[in-house]
């Protein structure tokens, strides 16, 4: 396997004429040197330069070889310096994973005024509520509720005050009565929602700080946030769900809250990455631009 530091020794060796100053420019020690241009002509078979005490050339194979050394050497340089660029600037192309019911109603439409904003940025939008592997799907951010239970990855706070509401469509109420308590759940049809697997039918209500935990049972459930969501405004049983995605729909009265007395769990979204080495300008605006958006959205 050649080495780019010896392409590089081979290179300024060429240049200067001596291998000595080669050594000096690169800040390495001659026997350093000499041992990586020694190392350069055994992966090649041959040898590049004609050496004597006091002078250094290329050898017809040398000659012939020392374009193609110059070009990698060109191009890996090429290629750092468009990194760089590119962590400068704002575009690029982004796979983003976002939640079902907050990702068509309300993200997209910021999505795409984002989009508006930095013409350059080109996304790849992912919507669903399965949490993706980070490490393993082709995904560079996903928009989630809730903290990731795996500690390597990077969770940026959009709206970490946020809770979810339970909550129901008006005519379901007048049909089945108000809960005033969380233990009224036992006799509601309670829409349930199931994340990689799990079924979230034990809902924990907060009072004074004192949590309540009651366990609920109705006759749906799914995988999809939004599924849910649209079972509730049909009038079909009452959802637990996050505030961000129910709060047009709670100011417009096609649903509305109960247990105002207590506090719902926590639900803070977060903008996920694997790792800070993500965090490029494209990705800090993107958060940018989200936070405000929430900020004036949630109120």
């Amino acid at each position: 396997m050649i080495r780019l530091e010896d392409l590089l020794i081979f290179l300024t060796a060429a240049d200067n004429g001596s291998l000595s100053a080669a050594a000096r420019q690169l800040d390495l020690a001659p026997a350093v040197a000499s041992a990586g241009l020694k190392r350069l002509e055994a992966e090649l078979g041959t040898r590049l330069l004609a050496r004597s005490t006091r002078s250094l050339r290329l050898t017809p194979d040398g000659e012939r070889y020392i374009e193609y050394a110059r070009n990698v050497i060109e191009q890996v340089e090429a290629g750092r310096n468009a990194v760089a660029h590119g962590r400068k600037m704002i575009g690029g192309s982004v796979s983003l994973s976002v939640p079902s019911d907050l990702g068509r109603h309300v993200l997209a439409g910021w999505l795409d005024a984002f989009q508006a904003q930095h013409p350059a940025v080109s996304l790849q939008v992912r919507i669903g509520d399965r949490v993706a592997d980070m490490f393993r799907a082709p995904i560079d951010l996903a928009i989630r509720y809730g903290v990731p239970e795996d500690s390597t990855l990077v969770a940026l706070p959009l709206a970490p005050e946020n809770r979810r509401v339970l909550c129901a469509s008006p005519d379901y109420f007048a049909r089945h009565g108000r809960p005033a308590t969380p233990a009224d759940l036992a006799r509601h049809n309670c829409l349930r929602f199931t994340l990689s697997e799990r079924l979230h039918d034990r809902w924990t209500f907060f009072r004074n700080g004192e949590p309540t935990v009651v366990t609920v049972n109705g006759n749906r459930s799914s995988d999809d946030g939004e599924l849910v969501r649209r079972w509730a405004l049909a009038g079909l049983g009452v959802a637990y769900k996050s505030r961000l995605d129910v709060l047009k729909d709670l100011e417009s009265g096609a649903l509305e809250a109960a247990l105002p007395a207590f506090d719902g769990e926590s639900a803070p979204l977060h903008l996920v990455c694997a790792h800070r080495t993500m965090l490029s300008p494209t990705v800090n605006a993107l958060r940018d631009f989200l936070l405000e958006r929430i900020a004036s959205y949630a109120g």
